[in-house]
């Protein structure tokens, strides 16, 4: 009798290679779709300070725009819509707020409680958010799903046991 391989967990991403190709490499993402991503982001924002039960969608959904932040911060240079290289800095330092107060808010959630962040986290999110806003409106649409891309891949290579030595603990809400 042959032996099976252990099941391997496929992992599908939100935009293929070919949506990157496609993508238009000198113009912003569309209107409708930035609309959309930051609608969705900020009402899991405010979900997530002023709802009784904030869900893990609102969670997941403010995690995401962070963690795309967090890809455009570390994984630079990108193209700008000239075609020129940008370094993206977190100038004031909210980003690493805004990560450790989403890890406390799913810490939370795990223990039993509400999915809720303090104040100085909302606000850290809340400039993130910003600040994710503002890069949408000057980075090339191909750009913004190559980051897309990548930070899938570090979340599925994180969920896959495959950490960095600066990756925060994954909640798996």
């Amino acid at each position: 009798m042959k032996k099976q391989k252990p099941k391997r967990t496929i992992y599908v991403y939100r935009y293929t290679l070919f949506d990157v190709m496609l993508a238009s490499p000198i113009e912003p993402l569309q209107e409708h779709l930035r609309r959309h991503q930051l609608t969705r982001m900020h009402g899991g924002l405010e979900a997530m300070e002023k709802a009784p039960t904030p869900t893990t969608e609102d969670w997941r959904v403010v995690s995401d725009a962070v963690n795309l932040m967090e890809t455009l911060v570390k994984n630079g240079p990108w193209l700008d819509c000239d075609g020129d290289s940008v370094e993206i800095i977190d100038a004031a330092g909210l980003l690493a707020d805004a990560i450790t107060a989403l890890a406390m808010a799913g810490k939370r959630h795990k223990a039993g409680g509400n999915i809720r962040m303090d104040g100085a986290g909302i606000q850290a999110v809340r400039g993130v958010l910003a600040d994710y806003g503002d890069l949408l409106e000057v980075l090339p649409a191909r750009t913004m799903i190559k980051a897309h891309r990548e930070t899938e891949r570090r979340i599925h290579e994180i969920l896959a046991g495959k950490r960095k030595p600066h990756d925060i603990e994954i909640c798996d809400l």
